[in-house]
């Protein structure tokens, strides 16, 4: 509709209603809108700690099943090792291996790694023996004497390299 004012111009006029009209249906699309992200955010608040404690259940249940499948790998490992005592000769070896036993006619020799004795033990033990040993001037004579100097031999063969031809 056109209505004229004195200025002589002419506008649409839009009646009320229509206006109405509009702005309910904008506004109702807004609120459609949200109350959909209402509802969305309810359900998310309603349903996080129940997703997280099923994901807590579902990593527990997996270290128990890794847990068990490992308890089983050993409980089979020791049934393994108790059908060996079974054995004669795997009980012989165990015997040699842990209790030092030797057959008769056999002669055991331990060897021991000499940074682990104690040179200070007098109990009659091999410690004692190392101790009174490292003690003699004749041991302590042959081992700090040496046939020859090795610096000035060292020194010899920088030189030598230095200063001599190849042979061809």
């Amino acid at each position: 509709m056109k209505n004229s004012r004195p200025g002589g111009r002419g506008f649409k006029r839009v009646s009320l209603s229509a206006g109405r009209r509009e702005l309910l249906s904008r506004l109702n699309l807004n609120g459609q809108a949200l109350v959909i992200a209402v509802i969305v955010v309810i359900a998310a608040v309603t349903l996080f700690p129940k997703a997280q404690l099923w994901y807590e259940q579902r990593v527990t249940a997996a270290d128990l099943a890794y847990q068990n499948e490992q308890t089983r790998k050993s409980l089979v490992e020791m049934k393994e090792d108790l059908k060996r005592w079974d054995d004669p000769v795997y009980i012989r070896a165990q015997a040699r291996n842990r209790l030092f036993y030797v057959m008769p006619g056999e002669i055991s020799f331990t060897v021991m790694d000499f940074e682990t004795v104690n040179a200070n033990d007098e109990s009659g033990t091999v410690g004692a023996a190392l101790a009174a040993a490292r003690n003699s001037t004749s041991l302590s004579k042959k081992v700090s004497t040496t046939k020859s100097n090795w610096t000035e031999n060292l020194i010899e063969t920088v030189v030598r390299a230095g200063l001599e031809e190849p042979k061809a």
